[in-house]
């Protein structure tokens, strides 16, 4: 089983999601907007991931450039602003087991399937 931290509103989350579908695998859809994952569960998708929580910010969004563009914070600073902001996150990232990719390009989701 698949899980899939999902924003409905974007296209690459929506066609990530589509390929899980299409391929017949089961998969939860968590919307982080809506259900904000914990710090835990942010430090666990990092984990999983192999990247540094900076990584997983989405610098093109407005509250990123207005709160946190050209700051330096440290992992945890980073966890708490995401958990704070959830539209920090980047997306989609779909988790299988001790593996997760962020869905960009979508395609990227073929290699947990």
């Amino acid at each position: 089983m698949l899980q899939i931290l999902h924003n409905p509103r974007c296209s690459k989350s929506r066609e990530t999601l589509q390929i899980i579908q299409d391929s017949d695998t089961q998969v939860e859809i968590i919307e982080y907007l809506k259900d904000v994952p914990s710090r835990a569960a942010l430090e666990e998708v990092v984990q999983k991931l192999d990247i540094k929580p900076i990584d997983l910010i989405r610098k093109g969004e407005d509250i990123y450039k207005e709160q946190f563009k050209g700051k330096t914070l440290s992992d945890s600073e980073w966890i708490e602003a995401m958990v704070a902001n959830p539209k920090l996150i980047e997306r989609p990232i779909v988790i299988k087991g001790d593996k997760a990719v962020i869905g960009r390009p979508p395609e990227t989701v073929k290699s947990l399937l």
